[in-house]
């Protein structure tokens, strides 16, 4: 093949940069500019004329960015032009109806600030728990009636079902015996699904049975430790029955309407709907015994809608006084919860029947210590203050539901008539979790006050101060009794012999002393803390609550100086001896770090305690650990490093930087952190001095420059050593470090050849190629102003480099070798410049060094023809029928490169480019438009003096349609 000598084209950058600069234009006060506020004018009712203007006239404006569719609109909103001609009177009377109607509804209904009973229900199965075996009596299904025929009389039909139900009363029951919680619970659950399955295939009776039996179940209190359990359990089932009762009489009420309002009346009820409901009543009515007819008459309540407008107001109280028949005051007071929950359901507006149930509680509340409870209490080994907490989840739920959006003045009155019973902690208690925080912390002295009247054999008075230092998390309490608060509450927290009831309440309080006192305070609370859980290890079964602990205190202590000169934090941090857990703690703080320190520090309080707690997350970092985790672990610690700094005192820095690297030598992000760190102290260092290094400030960016050397070669990411060896080459030349800056350049080269076909992005395998290119167009940039070594000869890096992009294995099917040589191209020509188009500040390049020597040219251009070869060789590879495409594109990618850089005043040059013009169109692959606006560009450059040889080219290069 014949050689084609290179002729780079001369280059005047300067003009070059004139001629590409935007053309400046005066902008006189008034006049658009991009960056003013643009006036959008709503159009009210009718067009306006428009006279260079952008708004219309009407009355209201405002400043916004300009709407691309309001040129198409013509200033004027669809959406806006319906409204104004559609009939205020009648706009107005709808929106008016819509207002009250929601008014009404928001009285009536209970918005979302109210808990539903769903949040409650997984945290009272996790806490009342039981190994005690239990019992449970399964219905066994009968086969009369299930073989009625079609032509059956009714009366027939009607005999058959009060037979099925005389069998449950007649011992159609099985009863299992010796199950545990678990099984219990799946069999529970089997009822569930048999009620759904009865009423799927209109086995209506069975359903019914089916519920009547699991309401027996809440009058066993044998396992009584499991009762609020048993009670969340059934009650499921007779949600369940109550909503499918609903929706079969609804679905009756539909006729042919398509639905029924929501606030439906009973006159457009039919009689079949009507007639079905009370016939449901009728059932209950006659179940015998009190306890399952009064939950399934609860759980189809909603009914009464169908019946009368009254008929929900009227059962409410009937079925509180049934209550008053039921004898145990525990099964007695969940029966009044399900009332509760129910009414706050169907009528939540009616809040005298709610007020009643707690009333009626009152007046029972002695029977608890009644020598009835405390017989079964004894049979069954359970302990007062345990039996009492078994009442909370009732007791609470009622006075939620009273206390829901209720006036103070009933709030108050409830409280006085609890201050009236003896004993009342079980009560307190319940207030304290269901009444408003406001309404708590407003009557904090007095709460208290009430705690220390309280026996303290009954229900526990630290529970007590846990429920009042949760409602002073949430609302503060008068400032003048803050203090007092404190002192009284941890008097009692602090006799605690229990570690694990002792952290339970000290977790609550930490949060009220962050929230209203000072480090003085906190670091108090925490050696109390660490005095009560240190012997025998008690801090192993409470890592949850000093997690929680932890979190609060950094939520209130942004000042980390402040919070690490606490005596006791760190002494605290200690004690998470497991090491997940003291891991998840270190994480904690270091976000908060990362969070809230604006200003970097070289505090050495905080610099100590956060190497600690970072070495910590690093050690934690194993063969096992996830690639997520490292990466997390990682990220924290970098914002560490990148927050600490200690001003013009670099040295000090550097020796931070040294510190940190063998801390953390683990964890490949954080060394590829610090290298970048030190370049930019290397940088920081240059700007300061201006360039100009004493003999202190250079041997101090020699060290940077070692440090950097050093710490490169021990990451395993091969494209992270190229590109920080590029980077702290660039560096190194950046501060006339001549000798290191090759020698990262050289490792750099070397490196090269290690580079495999495919590496690991984010956890996918994906081919290094296009990487490799990215990162030699980097590399060339820089090679551009690198000076030649006097002793190693003309361009001995770029050399080096050609030689092991020849030797490097590309795939077969890539290209990226010829784009690598076309780039390589690039900088040769630009090194033929007189003076090249950048520079650094103190270091002469090999335009300034070889002044533009002819052996010097020569040299680039054996080169240029060398790659010359190489390409058109690759490109005559590709004739085969299958890589025409890529021939074309190549062919055109380096006629580019030969009409940017080259002399195509050359006619073997000149040649050349038509050749790959042609090419680049030979078999139909072109991109058509591509070719016009290159041809285009062509034409436009040859009305330039220097560029009139282009006039001539653009002749000699023909357009061809794609066939």
């Amino acid at each position: 093949m014949a050689a084609f000598p290179w002729h780079a084209r001369s280059r005047n950058y300067t003009s070059e940069f004139e001629s590409c600069r935007l053309e400046a234009v005066p902008v006189e006060f008034g006049d658009y500019h991009p960056l003013k506020p643009i006036t959008v004018t709503e159009s009210k009712t009718k067009k306006m004329g428009r006279k260079g203007s952008t708004s219309s006239t009407s009355s209201s404006s405002s400043s916004s960015m300009i709407d691309p569719l309001s040129s198409v609109l013509d200033g004027t909103d669809p959406l806006s032009l319906f409204a104004a001609t559609a009939d205020p009177v009648t706009t107005a009377a709808n929106t008016d109806s819509t207002r009250k109607k929601r008014d009404k509804d928001d009285s009536l209904a209970v918005g979302s600030d109210f808990e539903p009973w769903s949040s409650k229900r997984g945290e009272i199965l996790a806490r009342y728990t039981t190994t005690e075996k239990l019992s449970i009596n399964l219905y066994m299904s009968s086969e009369k009636g299930k073989a009625t025929t079609p032509g059956s009389a009714v009366s027939e039909k009607v005999r058959t079902r009060l037979e099925e139900l005389d069998d449950l009363e007649e011992g159609s029951q099985k009863e299992l015996l010796n199950l545990t919680q678990q099984d219990y619970m799946n069999r529970i659950e089997d009822l569930n699904q048999s009620l759904k399955d009865a009423w799927a295939s209109d086995q209506k009776v069975k359903a019914l049975k089916i519920v009547i039996q699991c309401s027996k179940l809440l009058s066993d209190t044998t396992v009584i430790q499991f009762y609020p359990s048993k009670f969340v359990l059934i009650t499921d089932i007779l949600d369940t029955f109550g909503k499918l009762v609903y929706e079969r009489i609804l679905s009756m009420c539909l006729d042919n309407r398509s639905s029924l309002p929501d606030n439906f009346t009973p006159e457009s009820v039919n009689d079949t709907a009507k007639e079905t409901c009370l016939n449901w009543f009728f059932k209950i009515a006659s179940i015998r015994e009190l306890i399952p007819r009064f939950y399934v008459e609860a759980a189809i309540l909603k009914c009464n809608k169908f019946l009368s407008k009254t008929g929900i107001s009227e059962c409410l109280p009937r079925l509180t006084a049934m209550i008053r028949g039921i004898g145990d005051p525990l099964v007695a007071v969940y029966a009044r919860a399900y009332l509760c929950r129910v009414g706050m359901e169907v009528a939540p507006h009616r809040k005298e029947s709610l007020n009643k149930n707690f009333f009626d509680f009152l007046l029972t509340f002695k029977q608890m210590h009644g020598d009835t409870v405390q017989n079964q209490l004894v049979v069954q080994c359970v302990e007062i203050p345990l039996y009492l907490t078994l009442y909370s989840p009732a007791i609470d739920w009622i006075l939620q539901c009273i206390a829901y959006r209720a006036p103070e003045i009933l709030l108050t009155e409830m409280m006085e008539r609890c201050k009236k019973l003896g004993n009342n902690a079980l009560l307190l208690n319940s207030v304290m979790s269901a009444f408003r925080a406001e309404f708590i912390a407003a009557r904090s002295m007095d709460f208290i006050g009430m705690i220390k009247e309280c026996d303290e054999s009954g229900f526990p008075k630290h529970l007590l101060f846990r429920s009042l230092g949760l409602n002073l998390a949430m609302a503060d309490p008068p400032e003048c009794d803050r203090l007092q608060i404190l002192n009284e509450a941890w008097k009692v927290i602090t006799k605690l012999k229990n570690p694990q009831d002792y952290i339970n309440c000290a977790e609550v309080w930490v949060e009220y002393t962050c929230r209203h006192f000072t480090k003085r305070e906190v670091n108090t609370v925490l050696a109390d803390v660490i005095k009560h859980m240190t012997p025998d290890r008690a801090f192993e079964d409470a890592y949850p609550q000093l997690q929680s602990i932890i979190q609060k205190i950094i939520t209130y202590f942004h000042d980390f100086s402040v919070l690490f000169s606490a005596e006791k934090f760190l002494p605290f941090l200690d004690m998470f001896q497991k090491e997940s857990v003291r891991v998840e703690v270190c994480k904690c703080i270091m976000e908060a770090f990362i969070k809230h320190q604006q200003d970097a520090t070289k505090d050495p309080v905080i610099l100590n305690a956060l190497l600690h707690v970072c070495k910590t997350m690093h050690d934690s970092v194993n063969a096992l650990t996830l690639e997520d985790e490292k990466r997390m672990l990682a990220s924290l610690i970098n914002g560490f490093i990148k927050m600490v700094s200690f001003g013009r005192d670099f040295e000090q820095q550097l020796s931070f930087y040294v510190e940190a690297r063998s801390m953390f030598c683990n964890l490949e992000p954080v060394l590829v952190q610090l290298v970048h760190s030190v370049n930019q102290l290397a940088m920081e260092t240059r700007k300061v001095m201006k360039g100009n290094h004493s003999r202190k400030t250079a041997a101090f960016v020699r060290a940077c420059v070692a440090f950097c050397f050093i710490t490169i070669p021990s990451l395993t990411s091969i494209f992270a050593r190229l590109n920080l060896y590029l980077n702290s080459g660039q560096v190194a030349l950046a501060n006339q470090c001549l000798s290191q800056a090759d020698a990262f350049f050289k490792a750099a080269v070397s490196l090269v050849p290690e580079v495999p076909k495919m590496i690991n992005i984010d956890g996918k395998m994906r081919p290094s190629e296009p990487f490799l290119l990215e990162f030699f167009c980097n590399f060339f940039s820089t090679l551009l102003i690198v000076p030649d070594h006097p002793e190693q000869g003309v361009l001995f890096l770029v050399r080096g480099l050609l030689n092991v992009i020849q030797d490097y294995t590309w795939e077969d099917n890539s290209d990226d070798k010829v784009r690598i040589y076309a780039n390589v191209l690039h900088l040769l020509s630009a090194m033929t410049q007189e003076t090249y188009i950048y520079h650094l500040d103190k270091v002469d390049s090999n335009d300034t060094l070889y002044g533009g020597d002819s052996k010097f040219l020569i040299e680039i251009n054996k080169l240029c023809e060398t790659v010359i070869a190489q390409i058109l060789d690759h490109l005559k590879t590709l004739g085969q029928e299958e890589t025409l495409k890529r021939q074309s594109q190549l062919a055109l990618y380096f006629f580019n490169s030969i009409l940017a850089h080259g002399d195509l005043r050359n006619n073997k040059l000149n040649q050349l480019s038509v050749n790959l013009w042609n090419l680049a169109q030979k078999h139909g692959f072109a991109d058509t438009k591509t070719m016009v606006k290159t041809l285009e560009y062509i034409k436009r450059q040859s009305k330039q003096p220097e560029m009139s040889h282009f006039t001539e080219l653009a002749l000699r290069l023909p357009l061809q349609s794609r066939t």
